[in-house]
């Protein structure tokens, strides 16, 4: 009967690492910081587009823990902005010429 609580001890105990896991806030966090970073070298329009991709790619991987869903969206929202704003700047370079 011991051996049964010690497998039954283990398994919890690994469940419990994997939920720790899955619970930290750091890959939400990087999104963010990514996503402001990527807003502030937007007007550098290849910058603006890398840096905003990278920040929607970390958010997509980050909305999915419940955890980090709000940060995840707000920084997917700052690397669509940086995009678009990285086009902008790129649309006005060509048109001013």
């Amino acid at each position: 009967m011991s051996s049964e609580n010690t497998v039954a001890d283990r398994l919890l105990e690994d469940a419990r690492k994997k939920t720790a896991k899955s619970e930290s806030p750091a890959l939400g966090k990087a999104a963010l910081i990514v996503g402001v970073i990527a807003l502030l070298v937007s007007p550098i329009s290849i910058l603006g587009w890398i840096v905003g991709a990278v920040a929607i790619g970390l958010g997509v991987a980050a909305v999915r823990r419940p955890v980090t869903a709000k940060q995840a969206k707000i920084a997917m929202a700052l690397g669509g902005a940086a995009i678009l704003v990285g086009v902008f700047f790129y649309t006005l370079n060509v048109s001013l010429g």
